[in-house]
């Protein structure tokens, strides 16, 4: 215990007491625009943050943009581990390119797709009006339309490999006999793969699943930088909302309660996977 006290203290420091803190002043009306007044308001905040539309409007692009990047997360990650568990030449390197987007920061993902998305000079309109499949360019981030998904497509990219890595282990713990027992039976490769390949993979899956809407439901980065919550309220997600709220706003307590509703809602969808994947592993 002596030993463990420096790094215990510097976690109590760092980790505990600021969260803590933030549960603390989530029950007082804490504004930097009156530092000298902060009364008590108990649940209040809590109760404002429920009946406030803009508040609902954030967790429904939220949930829609956590649902269409975990799914294509899943799927993608799937279909390229299902690839990269395959013998074939070049499959090293294609490996090592995988870790890429994996390796880069996501602020320098960010900046990336922003400029790959810019309406002037950007690799995406380059690219499609030359294939002729658009006759000028577009400003993709100013469609409200299309600028969530946009935004998922990039968090998407980034999230990929960790994803393949993680299902690839799962792929690579399966015993070769269950494959050959279930050829000498007259299995398809269909039947193979739903009966032996996808019920050993759900400790992979539970894993992705798990990790990935954490990172989706809090993602923040990407908004910040390639939207700033626009156009309009279009990319107004819950993380964004809550930095308007307590940066901007400085509205410290409302913020504070916004960031445990949120943390709230995460732990309850990982305790939903746990039970829902994990009784049947």
């Amino acid at each position: 215990m002596l030993f463990l006290a420096p790094v215990m203290a510097v976690l109590g420091a760092v980790a505990v007491f600021p969260i803590a803190y933030s549960l603390y002043i989530s029950f007082f009306s804490m504004k930097l625009t009156r530092p000298n007044r902060t009364p008590f308001v108990g649940l209040k905040n809590y109760t404002d943050l429920l009946g406030d539309e803009a508040f609902w409007g954030g967790v429904w692009r939220t949930v829609s943009f956590s649902l269409v990047s975990v799914t294509a997360i899943a799927l993608i990650a799937l279909l390229v581990s299902l690839l990269l568990n395959q013998e074939f030449r070049g499959r090293r390197i294609l490996s090592t390119i995988l870790l890429v987007p994996w390796a880069i920061p996501y602020v320098a993902n960010a900046l990336m797709w922003k400029w790959i998305y810019d309406s002037s000079y950007g690799a995406l309109n380059g690219l499609l009006y030359q294939l002729d499949f658009i006759d000028k360019y577009m400003v993709w981030l100013g469609d409200q339309d299309k600028t969530l998904f946009l935004i998922a497509n990039a968090f998407v990219w980034k999230e990929v490999p960790l994803a393949t890595i993680l299902l690839l282990v799962s792929l690579k713990s399966i015993p070769s006999d269950l494959y050959a027992a279930a050829r000498v039976d007259g299995a398809t490769v269909w039947q193979r793969f739903v009966h032996v390949t996808l019920p050993a993979m759900k400790p992979g899956f539970m894993l992705v699943m798990i990790y990935e809407t954490m990172m989706a439901i809090r993602h923040f980065d990407l908004f910040f930088i390639l939207t700033e919550g626009g156009p309009g309220s279009a990319s107004h997600v819950l993380s964004w909302h809550i930095y308007v709220e307590t940066f901007r706003n400085l509205s410290f307590g409302s913020g504070a309660a916004m960031s445990y509703l949120l943390a709230i809602a995460t732990f309850a969808l990982s305790y939903l996977f746990i039970r829902t994947l994990g009784r049947k592993i």
